[in-house]
């Protein structure tokens, strides 16, 4: 699926199209631009937001960005999704490669010269790298901790990095442009996890997707539970969902989580029939069920005490809350997609 963009002698650098979809993100999108415009890539590039309609103030910031600066391009994305902004500002925007930008995010300043780098080296049709998560308060911490080790989100390698090679999926991107519209952009149907099913189609046309230490973005987690319970809920129904459509292309480590809130639930009520049993007079057997709980607390103590003790006591305390709202809503929200059980599943977008 390759095109040639590989350079000669003299050639000029391949022009880069960073892509961004923006909604509601006043506090963020200053820093990810301002980490685009400083790259030290030294080809031509173009910064294309999608912004959808926001209510923060973010598009009267968009707007005075680009105002000042014409290397920044705002198109509208109606929408709002995800998926339909980054589709959007890849057709408004015109060089070979495409770089996926998140609000989110802060790109290092040697981000676009080594993707282009690697894209060029491997023939690659994408290629990203480690999702660094960076909290500012105790909070945060402890959730970017989470993220970042095995037992909060799964130990994926653009969560917990690896050695460089071939992937299912990548954090980010760095797209071949032609890779991409041949395969049909973005599922605009698939509100989160698009990255990951765009690169399924990578892969299923014969392309590859390819993972590379020497990437990594800094990421900033929710900042608050009830916007990380959010963002777990809908992320465990898209994958609960993708796993249901794509069951060939899903490893077993997704089904960990929703196997886990089972046991543990499952594990609660046999406990408490086992307590109506004593008041009855009968044998408490059921008793057992409480040592799957149990064990799963005592799960999340041991992680907490061997994996945050450079992060301070208050952000260890809140790993204690984080880690369990991570693998329940996630594992919940699996359940539900896998199983068809939420009426509206593209309401759920994580935001």
């Amino acid at each position: 699926m390759a095109d040639q963009l590989h350079r000669t002698g003299d050639e000029p650098l391949i022009g880069v199209s960073y892509v961004m979809p923006v909604l509601n993100e006043v506090t963020h999108v200053r820093a990810a631009v301002k980490s685009l415009l400083n790259q030290d890539y030294d080809g031509p590039f173009e910064v294309t937001l999608a912004l959808g309609p926001s209510i923060d103030g973010t598009t009267e910031l968009v707007e005075e960005m680009a105002a000042v600066d014409p290397r920044i391009r705002v198109v509208p994305n109606e929408i709002g999704s995800t998926p339909a902004g980054l589709n959007t500002a890849i057709r408004a925007s015109v060089y070979p490669v495409v770089i996926r930008v998140d609000a989110h995010s802060v790109l290092p300043r040697d981000y676009a010269r080594i993707a282009v780098e690697t894209l060029q080296r491997t023939g690659a049709d994408n290629v990203g790298g480690i999702m660094d998560a960076r909290g500012e308060h105790p909070f945060q911490k402890a959730v970017a901790r989470a993220y970042g080790t095995r037992v909060g989100l799964g130990g994926t390698p653009f969560h917990v990095g690896g050695a460089e090679g071939k992937a299912d999926t990548v954090y980010l991107g760095c797209f071949r442009r032609e890779s991409i519209l041949t395969v049909g952009l973005f599922d605009e149907s698939i509100k989160r996890g698009q990255d990951w099913e765009l690169n399924r189609r990578l892969r299923e046309a014969g392309g590859t997707v390819w993972f590379t230490p020497a990437l990594k973005v800094l990421y900033r987690p929710r900042p608050s539970l009830s916007r990380l319970a959010r963002q777990m809920l809908s992320t465990g129904l898209w994958r609960g969902e993708l796993a249901r459509r794509f069951p060939a292309s899903n490893g077993l480590r997704y089904f960990v989580p929703p196997v886990m809130v089972v046991g543990t639930m499952l594990g609660l009520l046999l406990g408490i029939a086992g307590i109506v049993q004593a008041a009855l007079g009968v044998t408490p057997w059921l008793l057992l069920g409480f040592v799957i709980p149990a064990v799963y607390l005592v799960f999340v103590i041991i992680a907490t005490i061997l994996v945050t003790r450079p992060d301070g006591f208050r952000s260890s305390l809140w790993f204690l809350i984080v880690l369990p709202c991570i693998h329940f809503c996630w594992g919940i929200g699996f359940v539900l997609g896998y199983l068809k059980l939420t009426s509206n599943i593209t309401a759920h977008t994580g935001r």
